[in-house]
């Protein structure tokens, strides 16, 4: 008795359906991908954008002054306060230029560290200190916001060494956030160094340039991308934070701030999205800017 395999599309309808379906979707392969990148990008819509939409939505309400309600009724009142209030303006500013500042500070810092990382250590140096640098984000961060409170506090480590300390205050807050930060900065420049060639640089030295024209018109105009990755990271994670105010500010009060306390004690959150919508339009302003320089599209 001899037996025969069943061609396709001879067998059961439902295994004969499946075969036709596999057979589509390997011949499609934008529907395969489309079909793989559907649940997280389904994820990013509701959990995402949908908390956006939320945020943007609710700064257009208001709140009863006499029950804390959110009344649902829409006004430009929270944010008409947010420009003729001499305090809101401020703070807004502060915090613009609290990030400017931990930016600027990271890539001063960074730049050095990454390029003898990239070009000057050995491969087992490197490894050593890619590690270190990875290091303290193994940390916790209130660890080390409590730890740099200990540090600047009277009587401190600083203190102690130094003879004096800036105490708590603006100039604690970018301290810290410049230490919380650095990883961020340094880890995009030794990235995009190790992708410079070492022939571009003895090409530099060879038509007779010096090691600072090289470094400005060869090394920094080539790693421009990746200083401008890491400046993205130090400059949202600064505009945003609010935790490190509360531990080293003092008095300070940034955009952080004032959501967590108008979301907390305040109890008004439609002028909480109203502030928070702020650090929104700053970061895509800041994208937009850096976009036309075209950084972006080398990264």
């Amino acid at each position: 008795m001899s037996t025969s395999t069943p061609a396709l599309g001879t067998g059961p309808p439902q295994q004969t359906r499946l075969r036709a379906l596999s057979a589509f979707m390997h011949r499609n392969v934008w529907l395969r991908l489309l079909g793989l990148l559907a649940a997280p990008m389904f994820w990013l819509g509701v959990a995402y954008l949908g908390s956006l939409a939320a945020l943007f939505v609710t700064a257009f309400w208001s709140t009863d002054s006499f029950t804390g309600d959110v009344v649902r009724s829409w006004t430009l009142d929270n944010y008409r306060q947010l420009v003729e209030t001499d305090v809101y303006r401020t703070i807004v500013f502060r915090t613009i230029g609290v990030a400017v500042a931990v930016t600027i500070i990271d890539a001063i810092i960074a730049f050095p560290v990454a390029f003898y990382m990239a070009k000057l250590a050995s491969p087992r140096v490197q490894k050593l200190l890619v590690v270190a640098v990875l290091m303290p984000l193994w940390a916790s961060y209130l660890v080390k916001g409590y730890a740099w409170r200990v540090l600047l506090s009277e009587h401190g480590l600083i203190d102690s060494t130094f003879g004096s300390t800036p105490g708590f205050g603006l100039v604690a807050v970018i301290i810290t956030l410049a230490y919380l930060w650095l990883p961020y900065m340094i880890l995009p420049m030794f990235a995009g160094l190790l992708r410079l060639p070492n022939s571009v640089l003895e090409a530099s030295g060879d038509l007779g340039a010096r090691p600072g024209r090289t470094l400005r018109s060869v090394v920094i105009p080539m790693v421009f991308p990746a200083i401008v990755a890491g400046s993205i990271f130090t400059f949202s994670l600064s505009l945003g934070d609010y935790i490190s105010v509360k531990i080293v500010g003092g008095t300070t009060q940034l955009l952080g701030n004032v959501v967590y306390d108008n979301i907390g004690a305040a109890s008004n959150l439609p002028f909480a999205a109203a502030m928070a919508t702020v650090s929104v339009v700053v970061m895509l302003i800041y994208l937009g800017a850096v976009r036309r320089t075209g950084a972006l599209d080398n990264l």
